[in-house]
């Protein structure tokens, strides 16, 4: 398993138990899952671009996305119902956690000025979201071989029934916030 799923479980629920004050183990928030999420408005006008933003989203997930498809016809957008306009992956399990553990030690560190993800994020229902501005962050994409750069969403979604708690458990796990 993943050194963070084994410092979760040795660490992270101890820690949360002291400070929550539960009863049981099972009380004590976990990570869910993990959502990639990469729009690609471009691909309207040039399938091409949508095969490369899935290529990298699968080289960064390591697992094969799903492409989104517009709900509704736009026309200002030249815009119909059904086109493909991005591509999305979700992830479980070791997979998640593996990801995780990229984002934190390779990806984060890899950003211009970074001083931490904002605090902001959090929806009041214990999810976190946080948007990248390029793909090149992650060690796997070579300069060489993006055609374009393209940002992506990250949500991350918890057990949690409070932004607090959420908060904590991301906190514990490495996720380095803003004071």
């Amino acid at each position: 398993m993943s050194e963070l799923y084994e410092r979760y479980k040795k660490e992270v629920v101890p820690a949360l138990m002291d400070r929550f004050q539960y009863k049981s183990v099972m009380e004590v928030p976990k990570l869910l899952k993990v959502s990639l999420n990469m729009g690609v408005g471009e691909a309207v006008a040039d399938s091409k671009v949508l095969d490369n933003a899935v290529r990298d989203l699968t080289i960064i997930s390591g697992q094969k996305p799903v492409i989104t498809r517009a709900s509704k016809s736009i026309s200002n957008f030249k815009l119909r119902k059904g086109m493909a306009v991005g591509c999305k992956v979700t992830l479980r399990g070791e997979q998640m956690y593996n990801f995780v553990e990229k984002l934190i030690r390779a990806a984060l560190p890899r950003i211009r000025d970074f001083n931490g993800l904002s605090p902001k994020g959090f929806d009041g229902r214990g999810n976190y979201s946080l948007g990248l501005t390029e793909q090149l962050m992650f060690p796997e994409i070579s300069y060489d071989e993006i055609d374009q750069v393209r940002g992506m969403n990250v949500s991350f979604n918890t057990s949690a029934k409070t932004d607090e708690e959420a908060f904590e458990l991301l906190k514990f796990l490495g996720l380095p916030f803003r004071q």
